[in-house]
């Protein structure tokens, strides 16, 4: 086969993701019935429904003048505030972290006039990762032909799509224009369909969850004290340990999706008192995530809890062959546990935007691909 014919051959792509119709209605009919900031205290947004080519999707709509807003639908929060905070760690290498300062302090105007931040954005789930439904070459023609007559001066931005789970759907969306900017390294625990070898690492995170004295607790336990305490220990991790600009879900966001069944909860507590931890899990036809993980950081490192709440999940994606997409962050220690490593990727369609958008979105295009994305793989970000 020649290889100009290998290069047409279209990318192989099993469709893990369902979206069914009525765990979509409950997510949208979530923000109809409540304020987004009661839900998510630092976004703002508006929640609709988007069927095409026989798919539904949650569409999110965001306005430019609502920047700064969670990165969950805000580029210039995710590219330049976000980039600028993760430089915390490399702390150790003055020179380095000065660089990297510098250069996002360089592209943060580029960041802005793209106008990213005015968007509709197809399957926000609002989570940090959002798996894509299989769309082919018609589908993505439908979708990018129904936005941008709907919303011509928005661009139009899927995010959480990679190599190893969206190849077909990346191929079939740069096709029809679109343009892939580089987002973050992310570790996928691949195809469960048999139970997978252990390394030494899960071997020890099954020895400490069987042997630790904390309670676990089920999906179908968890009471309204559970998910205040939830919040906190979310917050313990997520927004204090790591950075204030991640979600902030309260409590009345992860007992509403827990109640509409969109997602699943699971935890340890001391027994017979408050939860020590807790991770939300979203299933979505044969793709696992896991949007919610927290944990009381006082608590001895020794008492292994985010551990424990890693190998709750893989263990729900083991029984139930999924494919886990665990997102980005503790790199080594994913690793450790069998995951491999791919680049994420916004696919952006901006044609039917003016020249000076289009053009910044091309150049962030070229720079995420030519320095970004060998910094992602370099230092696991």
């Amino acid at each position: 086969m020649s290889g100009a014919a290998m290069m047409e051959r279209p990318a192989q792509q099993t469709d893990r993701v369902e979206n069914k119709p009525a765990k979509v209605e409950a997510f949208v009919g979530l923000f109809d019935e409540v304020p987004v900031r009661d839900l998510i205290a630092n976004l703002d947004t508006k929640v609709e429904t988007f069927e095409v080519a026989g798919r539904i999707f949650p569409l999110t709509l965001n306005n430019a003048d609502e920047a700064p807003n969670c990165y969950i639908c805000c580029p210039t929060c995710a590219y330049v505030d976000y980039a600028m905070d993760e430089t915390r760690n490399f702390a150790g290498h003055p020179l380095l972290q000065r660089a990297l300062n510098a250069l996002i302090g360089v592209c943060a105007p580029l960041v802005r006039a793209s106008g990213l931040d005015h968007q509709a954005q197809v399957n926000n789930w609002l989570y940090s990762t959002n798996p894509v439904p299989l769309l082919d070459r018609p589908a993505a023609a439908s979708l990018r032909a129904d936005l941008t007559g709907r919303f011509p001066d928005r661009a139009i931005v899927v995010r959480s799509l990679n190599d190893i789970a969206d190849p077909a759907t990346i191929a079939a969306l740069k096709a029809e224009g679109f343009r892939m900017l580089a987002a973050r390294q992310i570790y996928i625990f691949a195809d469960r369909s048999a139970a997978p070898a252990m390394t030494r690492d899960m071997k020890r995170d099954r020895a400490r969850l069987g042997a630790t004295p904390f309670e676990r607790v089920g999906n179908g336990d968890f009471t309204e004290a559970d998910y205040a305490r939830a919040e906190i220990l979310y917050n313990m991790l997520y927004l204090d340990k790591y950075t204030p600009l991640n979600p902030h879900y309260t409590a009345r966001y992860i007992a509403e999706m827990h109640r509409r069944g969109i997602i699943g909860l699971a935890g340890l507590r001391r027994p017979g008192g408050d939860l020590v931890a807790v991770t939300g899990l979203f299933e979505n036809g044969g793709t696992l995530t896991q949007p919610i993980v927290g944990y009381d950081t006082a608590l001895p490192v020794a008492d292994g809890l985010y551990r424990m709440m890693m190998a709750m999940a893989q263990d729900h994606a083991t029984a139930r062959g999924l494919f886990f997409n665990m997102s980005a962050g503790a790199a080594d220690f994913k690793r450790r546990r069998g995951a491999v490593a791919a680049i994420e990727y916004n696919a952006v369609y901006a044609g039917h935007l003016p020249l000076r958008r289009r053009l910044a979105i091309r150049v962030m295009e070229t720079v995420l691909a030519l320095v970004g994305i060998p910094l992602l793989r370099r230092f696991e970000l």
